[in-house]
C-alpha cells in the first residue's frame, strides 16, 4: 500500500505547504508564461479554487525564494520535487512585493475595510522603513510603491486577493456600496498611472472586475479569466489528476475497498465538470479533491464553506430560480458581462460563484451552455434552492419519508412505494401554497430528488420532444411522463409517440416507462402506471 501523503486541505501558504511537506500540484509553467508574457492580470475563480494559493506562490516567486521551487528534503524527510519554474531561465531578482488580502474579513463596514487597507500600507511601509507625510490610503500607495522602488531599485508587484469580498457583502446596502467602492477606485485606480514603478500585477476575485464599476480607471488589466492559455491556472486538470496525483487515487481506492477506475469514476462523478473557457478542459475542484484525499470519503465539502452569505441573500431576492431552467441554458458571451448586482439575471452570480460552469460551445454561435457542473453542486444547490423556494414557505411536510423512500427504491426498485411516498409528499402541501399546473409538480420533484443526490435529468431531448424526467437508478432507467389533469395512459402513450425511452435501450440496465397524472382538484397524484420497455 502506498504511504498517505499530506494534503493542503484549507492551507493557502505556499511557502507553508512545501515546507511542511504537503502535496503540490505544479502549477508553475502556467505562472512563469503569465509573468513573463504580460504585466497587470485579473483572473476571476469561485471560492475555494486556490485563487489565494496562486496569489502566495507568485509572492515567493516574486521575492526570489528559488529554494522553495528546487528539490529538497523537509525537516520531517519528505521529498518535495523541483518544480517546473525551478528549470527556467527565471533570473529569480528579488522585487519588493505589497499584497492585499480581502478575504481575511469577518466584519463588512466601512471602519472594517478602512482598518484593512490601513494595516496593510503600515506593515508594507514599516517593512521598507518607509516614512509617508501623506494620510489619503491612496497618496500613501502611490508613495510607497514609488520608495520601495527608489530605495531596493526593484520595480514592485501589487496582488490583491479576493477584491470583491467586501462588495459582495455590500450588494443592497446603496451607502455602504457606495462607500467601498469609492475607496477601492481610490486605492487601484492609481496603479494604470504607476507603470514605470511596477514590475507586475495581478487581482484576482468570484466577480468580473468590470462588472462592480471599481477598476473603470485600471482598464489596462488583461482578464484571463475565460482564456484557454490560463484555464486551468487554478483547480486540477484531468490529466494531473491521473498523473501527479494517481497514487493518491491508488490509495483512496485500497482504502474504500474499490478499484482504481471506480474511485477515479466516483471522483470525476462527484468533483469534475468545470470548464472557464471554450477549450472545455476538464477542471476539478481541488478543495473538495484533497477533502476526499485526505479523508478518505468521496462526500460533500465545497458547497457549505464556498457559499458566500451574500450570494445566497442576492439569488433569494432575484425573481425564483428552478433547476429545470438554468440547467442547460444558453447564453452568448454577453450575458457574462451582466453587472454582477443585477437582480434580473441569474447567470452572472451562479457562473461565478462556481453553481454553473460552461458545458459545452457553439462556435458557429459563440454561444455557451451552461449547466451545474457536478454531483457535489446539484445536490448541495438543489437543496439550497428547495430552501429558499419550498421549505421558507413550509413545503417541508414528508421530505425525510420521501428521502428515505427514494433510497430505498434504490436498494429495491419498488416503484409501488417511491410513488406512495411522493403522495405522501404532495399530500403535506398547504393547499393554498399549491400552484394550479404541471410545471409546479415537476420542478418541485425534480429539485427534490436533485437534493438527494439522483442521477437525473429534466426536460432530456429526443429528435421528436423531451422526457419530463429520466432517473437512473443503479438497477434500472425510469422515463417519466408527467400529466396534469390527463390521465398515466395518455403519459404513457406519449413515451412511446415520441420515443423518449429508445434511447436508452443499449444501456444495459432495465428501461421502464411511468405515466403518473396530477389532479387540480386533489392537487395530487391521481393515477399512474408502468412498463417495462421490450
Amino acid at each position: 500500500m502506498y504511504p498517505k501523503r499530506k494534503y493542503p486541505v484549507g492551507i493557502q501558504s505556499f511557502e507553508s505547504i512545501r515546507t511542511d511537506g504537503y502535496v503540490y500540484v505544479d502549477k508553475t509553467q502556467l505562472i512563469y508564461k503569465m509573468i513573463t508574457c504580460g504585466k497587470p492580470y485579473f483572473l476571476s475563480r469561485p471560492r475555494r479554487f486556490g485563487k489565494s494559493l496562486l496569489c502566495s506562490t507568485l509572492e515567493a516567486v516574486f521575492s526570489g525564494r528559488r529554494e522553495l521551487f528546487e528539490a529538497f528534503t523537509t525537516e520531517d524527510g519528505i521529498e518535495q520535487p523541483q518544480l517546473f519554474i525551478a528549470t527556467t531561465g527565471w533570473k529569480w531578482q528579488p522585487h519588493p512585493v505589497i499584497r492585499f488580502d480581502f478575504s481575511k474579513g469577518h466584519q463588512y463596514t466601512l471602519p472594517a475595510l478602512d482598518e484593512m487597507i490601513e494595516s496593510t500600507l503600515l506593515y508594507y511601509e514599516g517593512k521598507w522603513d518607509v516614512t509617508s507625510k501623506f494620510k489619503g490610503h491612496n497618496v500613501r500607495f502611490i508613495h510607497l510603491i514609488e520608495e520601495v522602488h527608489r530605495q531596493t531599485g526593484q520595480r514592485a508587484v501589487v496582488i490583491v486577493d479576493e477584491y470583491d469580498t467586501f462588495m459582495l457583502h455590500s450588494i443592497g446596502d446603496e451607502a455602504l456600496e457606495k462607500g467601498v467602492r469609492e475607496r477601492f477606485s481610490n486605492l487601484f485606480g492609481t496603479i494604470k498611472s504607476l507603470d514605470d514603478h511596477l514590475q507586475f500585477v495581478f487581482i484576482t476575485g468570484i466577480s468580473k472586475f468590470s462588472q462592480m464599476g471599481i477598476f473603470s480607471t485600471l482598464n489596462n488589466l488583461k482578464n484571463i479569466s475565460m482564456l484557454a492559455d490560463y484555464e486551468a491556472l487554478c483547480g486540477i486538470t484531468e490529466e494531473e489528476l491521473t498523473t501527479q496525483l494517481r497514487p493518491d487515487i491508488e490509495l483512496l481506492a485500497q482504502r474504500r475497498g474499490k478499484t482504481y477506475d471506480e474511485t477515479f469514476s466516483e471522483l470525476k462523478r462527484m468533483y469534475d465538470g468545470y470548464h472557464f473557457s471554450r477549450q472545455m478542459t476538464d477542471i476539478y475542484n481541488p478543495f473538495s479533491l484533497f477533502n476526499a484525499l485526505d479523508s478518505g470519503d468521496i462526500g460533500d465539502y465545497w458547497f457549505d464553506s464556498a457559499t458566500p452569505s451574500a450570494v445566497l441573500d442576492m439569488l433569494a431576492k432575484m425573481p425564483p430560480v428552478e433547476l429545470t431552467d438554468i440547467d442547460g441554458v444558453v447564453c452568448p458571451i454577453e450575458d457574462f458581462d451582466i453587472p454582477f448586482n443585477s437582480y434580473e439575471n441569474h447567470l452572472p452570480v451562479l457562473y461565478q460563484s462556481g453553481y454553473l460552469t460552461i458545458k459545452d460551445y457553439d462556435r458557429e454561435c459563440d454561444d455557451f451552455v451552461l449547466g451545474l457542473p457536478n454531483a457535489e453542486v446539484r445536490r448541495g444547490f438543489a437543496n439550497s434552492l428547495y430552501q429558499y423556494t419550498m421549505a421558507v414557505r413550509g413545503i417541508d411536510t414528508n421530505k425525510n419519508r420521501l428521502y428515505r423512500a427514494y433510497h430505498s427504491f434504490r436498494r429495491t426498485d419498488d416503484l409501488s412505494a417511491f410513488i406512495e411516498a411522493i403522495r405522501a409528499f404532495f399530500a403535506g402541501i398547504p393547499y393554498h401554497l399549491a400552484e394550479k399546473d404541471e410545471r409546479h409538480y415537476h420542478v418541485i420533484l425534480y429539485t427534490l430528488l436533485t437534493a438527494f443526490g439522483a442521477d437525473i435529468c429534466a426536460e432530456e431531448p429526443t429528435a421528436k420532444g423531451r422526457a419530463d424526467i429520466v432517473l437512473k437508478m443503479p438497477r434500472g432507467i425510469y422515463v417519466i411522463e408527467l400529466k396534469y389533469d390527463d390521465t398515466a395512459e395518455n403519459a404513457l402513450a406519449q413515451i412511446d409517440s415520441r420515443g423518449y425511452a429508445e434511447k436508452y435501450r443499449l444501456d444495459g440496465r432495465p428501461v421502464t416507462k411511468v405515466g403518473i397524472a396530477f389532479s387540480s382538484e386533489e392537487r395530487n397524484i391521481t393515477d399512474w402506471r408502468s412498463e417495462a420497455v421490450g
